[in-house]
Protein backbone atom coordinates (compact mmCIF):
# COMPACT_ATOMS: atom_id res chain seq x y z
CA UNK A 1 0.00 0.00 0.00
CA UNK A 2 1.62 3.15 -1.20
CA UNK A 3 0.35 6.66 1.80
CA UNK A 4 0.90 9.53 0.40
CA UNK A 5 0.88 12.76 2.85
CA UNK A 6 2.81 15.94 1.26
CA UNK A 7 2.71 19.66 1.86
CA UNK A 8 4.56 22.42 0.52
CA UNK A 9 3.83 26.13 -0.48
CA UNK A 10 7.31 26.75 -2.51
CA UNK A 11 8.31 26.80 -5.40
CA UNK A 12 4.85 25.85 -6.20
CA UNK A 13 1.83 24.45 -4.24
CA UNK A 14 1.40 20.84 -2.81
CA UNK A 15 -0.92 19.19 -0.66
CA UNK A 16 -1.93 15.99 -1.11
CA UNK A 17 -3.43 12.87 1.21
CA UNK A 18 -4.02 9.97 -0.42
CA UNK A 19 -4.09 6.14 0.11
CA UNK A 20 -3.47 3.31 -2.54
CA UNK A 21 -3.62 0.31 -1.67
CA UNK A 22 -1.94 -3.18 -3.77
CA UNK A 23 -3.63 -4.05 -6.82
CA UNK A 24 -5.72 -1.01 -6.78
CA UNK A 25 -5.56 2.03 -9.46
CA UNK A 26 -5.67 5.57 -8.02
CA UNK A 27 -6.26 8.18 -10.53
CA UNK A 28 -5.03 11.88 -10.31
CA UNK A 29 -7.00 13.88 -12.64
CA UNK A 30 -6.95 18.07 -13.08
CA UNK A 31 -6.27 21.20 -15.40
CA UNK A 32 -2.75 21.00 -17.19
CA UNK A 33 -0.53 22.63 -14.37
CA UNK A 34 -2.24 21.35 -11.39
CA UNK A 35 0.59 19.47 -10.28
CA UNK A 36 -0.37 15.54 -11.21
CA UNK A 37 2.73 15.64 -12.81
CA UNK A 38 4.92 16.97 -9.90
CA UNK A 39 2.91 14.24 -7.48
CA UNK A 40 4.14 11.32 -9.42
CA UNK A 41 7.74 12.60 -9.40
CA UNK A 42 7.36 13.38 -6.01
CA UNK A 43 6.55 9.54 -5.36
CA UNK A 44 9.69 8.63 -7.56
CA UNK A 45 11.92 11.01 -5.90
CA UNK A 46 12.54 12.56 -8.61
CA UNK A 47 11.92 15.43 -6.34
CA UNK A 48 10.79 16.03 -2.67
CA UNK A 49 8.31 18.03 -0.89
CA UNK A 50 8.87 20.63 1.83
CA UNK A 51 6.81 18.76 4.44
CA UNK A 52 4.74 15.12 4.48
CA UNK A 53 5.83 11.33 4.57
CA UNK A 54 5.83 8.82 1.69
CA UNK A 55 4.97 5.17 2.65
CA UNK A 56 4.85 1.97 0.45
CA UNK A 57 4.73 -1.56 1.83
CA UNK A 58 5.11 -0.54 5.22
CA UNK A 59 8.81 1.33 4.01
CA UNK A 60 9.66 4.74 4.85
CA UNK A 61 10.71 6.28 1.62
CA UNK A 62 10.70 9.79 2.42
CA UNK A 63 9.60 11.88 6.11
CA UNK A 64 10.23 15.63 6.54
CA UNK A 65 7.60 16.65 9.92
CA UNK A 66 6.40 19.92 9.16
CA UNK A 67 8.26 23.10 11.39
CA UNK A 68 11.69 20.94 10.73
CA UNK A 69 14.43 22.59 8.73
CA UNK A 70 15.86 19.28 7.37
CA UNK A 71 14.49 15.91 5.98
CA UNK A 72 14.92 12.98 8.60
CA UNK A 73 14.64 10.23 5.23
CA UNK A 74 14.64 10.71 1.60
CA UNK A 75 15.55 7.68 -0.12
CA UNK A 76 17.23 7.82 -3.79
CA UNK A 77 14.91 7.01 -6.54
CA UNK A 78 16.90 3.75 -7.08
CA UNK A 79 15.70 2.66 -4.05
CA UNK A 80 12.48 3.60 -4.03
CA UNK A 81 11.57 0.28 -6.66
CA UNK A 82 9.08 2.67 -8.67
CA UNK A 83 7.81 1.63 -12.40
CA UNK A 84 7.38 4.72 -14.58
CA UNK A 85 5.54 4.95 -17.71
CA UNK A 86 5.32 8.37 -19.66
CA UNK A 87 3.10 9.30 -22.58
CA UNK A 88 6.30 9.85 -24.99
CA UNK A 89 7.68 5.73 -24.55
CA UNK A 90 10.99 7.23 -23.71
CA UNK A 91 12.74 3.94 -25.90
CA UNK A 92 15.86 3.68 -26.74
CA UNK A 93 15.98 3.98 -30.33
CA UNK A 94 19.38 2.21 -30.90
CA UNK A 95 18.28 -0.82 -28.71
CA UNK A 96 15.86 -4.06 -29.69
CA UNK A 97 12.69 -3.99 -28.44
CA UNK A 98 14.27 -7.04 -25.83
CA UNK A 99 17.41 -4.65 -25.04
CA UNK A 100 15.43 -1.51 -24.17
CA UNK A 101 13.15 -3.96 -21.71
CA UNK A 102 17.08 -4.97 -20.43
CA UNK A 103 17.77 -2.24 -18.83
CA UNK A 104 16.30 -2.07 -15.47
CA UNK A 105 17.96 -5.43 -15.39
CA UNK A 106 21.47 -3.63 -15.40
CA UNK A 107 23.55 -4.25 -12.20
CA UNK A 108 21.54 -6.99 -10.76
CA UNK A 109 22.20 -10.41 -9.98
CA UNK A 110 20.87 -12.00 -12.88
CA UNK A 111 23.25 -13.56 -15.57
CA UNK A 112 22.79 -12.82 -19.53
CA UNK A 113 20.38 -15.42 -19.69
CA UNK A 114 18.66 -14.48 -17.03
CA UNK A 115 17.80 -11.14 -17.77
CA UNK A 116 17.20 -12.17 -20.90
CA UNK A 117 14.23 -14.50 -20.31
CA UNK A 118 12.92 -11.82 -18.36
CA UNK A 119 12.76 -9.30 -20.52
CA UNK A 120 11.44 -12.07 -23.15
CA UNK A 121 8.62 -13.18 -20.72
CA UNK A 122 7.55 -9.57 -20.30
CA UNK A 123 7.37 -9.25 -23.91
CA UNK A 124 5.14 -12.13 -23.96
CA UNK A 125 3.34 -10.64 -20.81
CA UNK A 126 2.24 -7.64 -23.44
CA UNK A 127 1.17 -9.66 -26.09
CA UNK A 128 4.40 -8.48 -28.10
CA UNK A 129 6.85 -11.78 -27.75
CA UNK A 130 7.37 -11.91 -31.66
CA UNK A 131 9.09 -8.27 -31.86
CA UNK A 132 11.80 -8.70 -29.26
CA UNK A 133 14.37 -7.93 -31.92
CA UNK A 134 12.31 -4.61 -33.52
CA UNK A 135 13.96 -1.60 -33.22
CA UNK A 136 11.54 1.26 -32.08
CA UNK A 137 11.39 2.91 -35.46
CA UNK A 138 9.47 -0.88 -36.37
CA UNK A 139 6.77 -0.14 -34.05
CA UNK A 140 3.44 1.20 -34.08
CA UNK A 141 2.87 3.47 -31.21
CA UNK A 142 0.71 0.74 -29.17
CA UNK A 143 3.82 -1.51 -29.87
CA UNK A 144 6.12 0.75 -28.48
CA UNK A 145 3.95 2.03 -25.63
CA UNK A 146 3.91 -1.59 -24.49
CA UNK A 147 7.54 -2.17 -24.90
CA UNK A 148 7.84 1.04 -22.34
CA UNK A 149 5.32 -0.81 -20.03
CA UNK A 150 7.55 -4.02 -20.14
CA UNK A 151 10.34 -1.91 -19.09
CA UNK A 152 8.99 -0.20 -16.06
CA UNK A 153 7.81 -3.74 -15.04
CA UNK A 154 10.67 -5.98 -15.56
CA UNK A 155 12.47 -5.06 -12.20
CA UNK A 156 9.89 -5.70 -10.06
CA UNK A 157 8.66 -2.33 -8.73
CA UNK A 158 6.61 -1.74 -5.63
CA UNK A 159 4.70 0.61 -7.55
CA UNK A 160 3.81 1.29 -10.88
CA UNK A 161 3.35 4.91 -12.19
CA UNK A 162 1.35 6.19 -15.16
CA UNK A 163 1.55 9.82 -16.82
CA UNK A 164 -0.85 10.23 -19.40
CA UNK A 165 0.50 7.25 -20.99
CA UNK A 166 -2.31 6.37 -23.61
CA UNK A 167 -2.88 10.20 -24.64
CA UNK A 168 -1.14 9.91 -28.06
CA UNK A 169 -2.44 6.37 -28.89
CA UNK A 170 -5.62 5.78 -30.99
CA UNK A 171 -8.92 4.67 -29.37
CA UNK A 172 -8.26 1.05 -30.55
CA UNK A 173 -5.12 0.60 -29.53
CA UNK A 174 -5.93 2.39 -26.18
CA UNK A 175 -8.37 -0.41 -25.39
CA UNK A 176 -6.49 -2.91 -25.87
CA UNK A 177 -3.82 -1.52 -23.54
CA UNK A 178 -6.59 -0.99 -21.24
CA UNK A 179 -7.50 -4.62 -20.90
CA UNK A 180 -3.87 -5.65 -20.61
CA UNK A 181 -3.38 -2.98 -17.57
CA UNK A 182 -6.91 -4.54 -15.75
CA UNK A 183 -5.03 -7.72 -16.19
CA UNK A 184 -1.40 -6.59 -14.40
CA UNK A 185 -3.61 -5.38 -11.59
CA UNK A 186 -4.91 -8.79 -10.63
CA UNK A 187 -1.65 -10.34 -11.42
CA UNK A 188 0.72 -8.06 -10.01
CA UNK A 189 -1.32 -6.52 -6.49
CA UNK A 190 0.99 -3.38 -6.62
CA UNK A 191 0.00 0.07 -5.84
CA UNK A 192 -1.10 1.62 -9.38
CA UNK A 193 -0.94 5.42 -9.59
CA UNK A 194 -2.38 7.11 -12.83
CA UNK A 195 -2.12 10.33 -14.38
CA UNK A 196 -4.99 11.51 -17.27
CA UNK A 197 -6.75 14.13 -18.14
CA UNK A 198 -9.66 11.66 -19.57
CA UNK A 199 -12.30 11.85 -17.35
CA UNK A 200 -13.86 8.82 -19.02
CA UNK A 201 -10.81 7.21 -18.56
CA UNK A 202 -10.00 8.06 -15.25
CA UNK A 203 -14.05 6.44 -14.58
CA UNK A 204 -13.22 3.05 -16.51
CA UNK A 205 -9.65 2.51 -15.31
CA UNK A 206 -9.79 3.37 -11.49
CA UNK A 207 -10.56 2.16 -8.07
CA UNK A 208 -11.07 6.17 -6.81
CA UNK A 209 -10.39 9.61 -8.33
CA UNK A 210 -8.50 12.48 -6.83
CA UNK A 211 -9.28 15.91 -7.84
CA UNK A 212 -6.22 18.34 -8.12
CA UNK A 213 -6.49 21.99 -9.05
CA UNK A 214 -3.03 24.47 -8.49
CA UNK A 215 -1.64 21.39 -6.40
CA UNK A 216 -3.81 20.87 -4.08
CA UNK A 217 -6.40 17.59 -3.82
CA UNK A 218 -9.59 18.87 -3.99
CA UNK A 219 -11.53 15.50 -3.30
CA UNK A 220 -11.16 11.93 -3.25
CA UNK A 221 -13.57 9.56 -4.10
CA UNK A 222 -14.86 6.61 -6.24
CA UNK A 223 -15.90 7.56 -9.79
CA UNK A 224 -19.42 7.15 -9.02
CA UNK A 225 -19.78 9.40 -5.73
CA UNK A 226 -17.44 12.19 -7.39
CA UNK A 227 -19.55 12.56 -10.29
CA UNK A 228 -22.79 12.36 -9.05
CA UNK A 229 -21.38 14.38 -5.29
CA UNK A 230 -19.38 16.65 -5.81
CA UNK A 231 -17.47 18.26 -2.98
CA UNK A 232 -17.45 22.16 -4.16
CA UNK A 233 -18.69 23.74 -7.57
CA UNK A 234 -15.24 23.75 -8.38
CA UNK A 235 -14.80 20.00 -8.29
CA UNK A 236 -17.87 19.86 -10.10
CA UNK A 237 -16.31 21.88 -13.08
CA UNK A 238 -13.36 20.49 -12.99
CA UNK A 239 -14.97 16.73 -14.06
CA UNK A 240 -17.09 18.78 -16.69
CA UNK A 241 -20.63 18.09 -15.03
CA UNK A 242 -22.74 20.10 -16.97
CA UNK A 243 -25.95 20.21 -15.03
CA UNK A 244 -24.31 22.82 -12.33
CA UNK A 245 -26.18 25.65 -11.19
CA UNK A 246 -26.69 27.76 -7.83
CA UNK A 247 -29.35 28.48 -5.67
CA UNK A 248 -30.67 29.89 -2.29
CA UNK A 249 -30.98 27.23 0.56
CA UNK A 250 -33.15 27.45 3.65
CA UNK A 251 -33.75 24.87 5.41
CA UNK A 252 -35.00 22.13 3.24
CA UNK A 253 -35.93 23.92 0.59
CA UNK A 254 -33.90 24.94 -2.54
CA UNK A 255 -34.35 27.92 -4.50
CA UNK A 256 -33.01 27.76 -8.43
CA UNK A 257 -31.30 30.87 -8.74
CA UNK A 258 -32.73 33.06 -11.63
CA UNK A 259 -36.00 30.95 -11.71
CA UNK A 260 -39.18 30.67 -9.79
CA UNK A 261 -38.42 26.82 -8.86
CA UNK A 262 -38.00 25.45 -5.70
CA UNK A 263 -37.07 21.95 -4.87
CA UNK A 264 -37.98 19.55 -1.81
CA UNK A 265 -34.19 18.68 -1.09
CA UNK A 266 -32.87 16.51 2.03
CA UNK A 267 -31.11 19.12 4.45
CA UNK A 268 -28.66 16.70 6.62
CA UNK A 269 -28.26 19.95 8.71
CA UNK A 270 -24.49 20.64 7.15
CA UNK A 271 -25.49 23.70 5.49
CA UNK A 272 -25.85 27.18 7.27
CA UNK A 273 -29.52 28.52 6.91
CA UNK A 274 -30.67 31.00 3.63
CA UNK A 275 -27.25 30.41 1.99
CA UNK A 276 -26.30 30.69 -1.57
CA UNK A 277 -25.04 27.27 -2.46
CA UNK A 278 -23.80 25.26 -5.86
CA UNK A 279 -25.87 21.97 -6.97
CA UNK A 280 -25.91 19.39 -9.82
CA UNK A 281 -28.33 16.67 -10.49
CA UNK A 282 -27.34 13.48 -12.37
CA UNK A 283 -29.06 12.56 -15.90
CA UNK A 284 -30.59 9.65 -13.74
CA UNK A 285 -32.92 12.53 -11.52
CA UNK A 286 -34.08 14.26 -14.96
CA UNK A 287 -37.37 12.74 -16.78
CA UNK A 288 -38.62 14.57 -20.20
CA UNK A 289 -42.30 14.28 -21.32
CA UNK A 290 -44.69 15.88 -23.34
CA UNK A 291 -47.48 15.51 -20.48
CA UNK A 292 -47.63 18.30 -17.62
CA UNK A 293 -48.45 17.88 -14.71
CA UNK A 294 -47.65 19.27 -10.68
CA UNK A 295 -44.26 18.16 -10.45
CA UNK A 296 -43.42 19.21 -14.02
CA UNK A 297 -41.71 22.42 -15.69
CA UNK A 298 -41.79 23.89 -19.31
CA UNK A 299 -39.32 24.31 -20.70
CA UNK A 300 -38.03 24.40 -24.67
CA UNK A 301 -35.62 22.66 -26.78
CA UNK A 302 -33.25 25.04 -27.86
CA UNK A 303 -30.03 22.45 -28.90
CA UNK A 304 -29.76 18.94 -30.21
CA UNK A 305 -26.62 17.46 -31.05
CA UNK A 306 -26.42 13.75 -32.27
CA UNK A 307 -23.37 12.07 -31.95
CA UNK A 308 -23.98 7.87 -33.16
CA UNK A 309 -27.08 6.64 -31.29
CA UNK A 310 -26.40 9.18 -28.78
CA UNK A 311 -28.56 12.54 -28.53
CA UNK A 312 -27.58 15.23 -26.30
CA UNK A 313 -30.31 18.11 -25.82
CA UNK A 314 -30.50 21.53 -24.36
CA UNK A 315 -33.39 22.79 -22.54
CA UNK A 316 -34.36 26.36 -21.97
CA UNK A 317 -36.21 27.49 -19.25
CA UNK A 318 -38.44 30.03 -20.20
CA UNK A 319 -38.31 33.84 -18.00
CA UNK A 320 -34.61 32.75 -16.96
CA UNK A 321 -30.94 32.06 -18.78
CA UNK A 322 -30.87 28.71 -17.57
CA UNK A 323 -30.13 25.95 -19.49
CA UNK A 324 -30.53 21.98 -18.71
CA UNK A 325 -28.70 18.94 -20.18
CA UNK A 326 -30.37 15.73 -21.04
CA UNK A 327 -28.72 12.78 -22.49
CA UNK A 328 -30.91 10.59 -24.13
CA UNK A 329 -31.01 7.61 -27.41
CA UNK A 330 -31.63 8.64 -30.42
CA UNK A 331 -34.59 6.03 -29.91
CA UNK A 332 -36.19 8.26 -26.81
CA UNK A 333 -35.43 11.53 -29.39
CA UNK A 334 -37.42 10.08 -31.85
CA UNK A 335 -40.30 8.67 -29.37
CA UNK A 336 -40.72 11.93 -28.31
CA UNK A 337 -40.57 13.74 -31.36
CA UNK A 338 -38.02 16.17 -29.90
CA UNK A 339 -36.99 18.95 -32.02
CA UNK A 340 -35.41 22.41 -31.16
CA UNK A 341 -38.18 25.15 -30.32
CA UNK A 342 -40.85 22.52 -29.35
CA UNK A 343 -42.05 23.02 -25.53
CA UNK A 344 -41.46 19.66 -23.30
CA UNK A 345 -42.04 18.98 -19.56
CA UNK A 346 -39.09 18.67 -17.61
CA UNK A 347 -39.35 16.91 -13.82
CA UNK A 348 -36.05 17.04 -11.64
CA UNK A 349 -36.11 14.65 -8.77
CA UNK A 350 -35.29 16.90 -5.79
CA UNK A 351 -34.12 13.40 -3.82
CA UNK A 352 -31.11 13.05 -6.37
CA UNK A 353 -30.27 16.98 -6.28
CA UNK A 354 -26.76 17.13 -4.35
CA UNK A 355 -25.74 20.60 -2.85
CA UNK A 356 -22.82 21.85 -1.94
CA UNK A 357 -20.27 24.84 -0.94
CA UNK A 358 -19.76 27.10 -3.79
CA UNK A 359 -16.11 27.19 -2.87
CA UNK A 360 -13.51 24.81 -1.26
CA UNK A 361 -13.62 24.10 1.91
CA UNK A 362 -10.83 25.87 3.24
CA UNK A 363 -12.07 29.26 1.66
CA UNK A 364 -14.33 31.23 4.32
CA UNK A 365 -16.53 32.51 1.66
CA UNK A 366 -17.79 28.42 0.38
CA UNK A 367 -21.21 29.28 2.08
CA UNK A 368 -22.35 33.19 1.38
CA UNK A 369 -26.25 34.86 2.28
CA UNK A 370 -25.06 37.22 -0.65
CA UNK A 371 -25.52 36.27 -4.20
CA UNK A 372 -21.78 35.48 -5.13
CA UNK A 373 -20.09 37.57 -8.04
Amino acid sequence: MLKLRIHQTTPMPLQLNIECANGELHALVGPSGSGKTSVLRTIAGLRNPAHGQIECNGEIWFNAEEGSKTQSLALSPAQRSCGLLFQQYALFPHLSAIDNVKIPLQNTRHTHTEKQAIAQDWLERMGIGELALRMPNQLSGGQQQRVALARALAREPKILLLDEPFSAIDTPTRQGLYKTLAQLRRDLQIPIILVTHDLREAGLLADRITVIDRGIGLQTASPQNLFQKPRNSKVAELVGISNLFQGRFNQGKLHWQGTNIAFDVVDKNKIPADSIVAWVIPQSGISVSRTKTALTQSALVSEISTIGQIAVIQFSIPGSDQTVIWEASAAEVRRLELRVGIQVELELDGKQIHIMPLRPINDPRRFTTTAPS
